[in-house]
């Protein structure tokens, strides 16, 4: 199924989406699920989208264990795959489909060790400031169990979640190596993994006093 700026994919990526992503630098990457629980929500959709612009959205089927093409994509060392918040995003792509990305670089984090005039790091805001452009996250709470009946509304949102991760990622990178933050935040990516295999064994808050 193809709409005018993406395509949507059943259950696994196209041969030729898998060869044109994994030739890409770098990738973007999102997920929508039923919640923010990976052992109680399922995994609904995974977004990819390419410097290009190139979007997937790919529907993830109720009972579905693995996507090898996705799988192959997500774990090569190339391309660099830039999330938002991808400790969620690892979690549920860990827990659902058995895949360990890397390597990562994370807005969210990012934004935070670059940003520090602001308090404000979600995405609408990070995209607004960053980028110039105004996300609706009106679709945000809404029924994405239903993959078959997605509406365009849903479709357009979860495509924008990641067609504009990549510009993101550039104007923070410039902002890191500017302010000589790009090494720590270099650290701080590589720590993502295991916080994330920490939330999948529910373990809480274990750096506390």
């Amino acid at each position: 199924m193809e709409t005018q700026s993406f395509q949507v994919r059943d259950r696994d990526l196209t041969e030729a989406d898998r060869e044109r992503y994994l030739a890409a630098p770098t990738l973007a990457v999102d997920t929508e699920t039923m919640g923010l629980i990976p052992h109680r929500d399922r995994l609904c959709l995974v977004q990819l989208c390419d410097p290009q612009g190139y979007v997937t959205a790919l529907r993830i089927t109720l009972g579905q264990t693995e996507a090898p093409h996705l799988k192959k994509v997500l774990e090569a060392a190339k391309p660099l795959k830039v999330f938002h918040f991808a400790r969620f995003d690892l979690a549920t792509l860990s827990y659902h489909l058995g895949i360990t990305v890397k390597p990562v670089f994370c807005t969210k984090i990012a934004s935070k060790l670059a940003r520090t005039y602001s308090p404000r790091h979600g995405l609408k805001e990070v995209v607004n400031e960053l980028v110039g452009v105004e996300l609706d996250k009106s679709a945000q709470s809404s029924d994405w169990g239903n993959i078959n009946n997605l509406s365009l509304g849903q479709l357009s949102y979860a495509a924008n979640d990641v067609r504009y991760l990549i510009p993101v990622y550039q104007r923070l990178q410039d902002m890191l190596e500017r302010e000589g933050r790009w090494e720590l935040a270099q650290e701080c990516f590589a720590t993502i993994a295991t916080f994330v295999k920490l939330d999948l064994l529910q373990y809480t808050n274990i750096f506390d006093h």
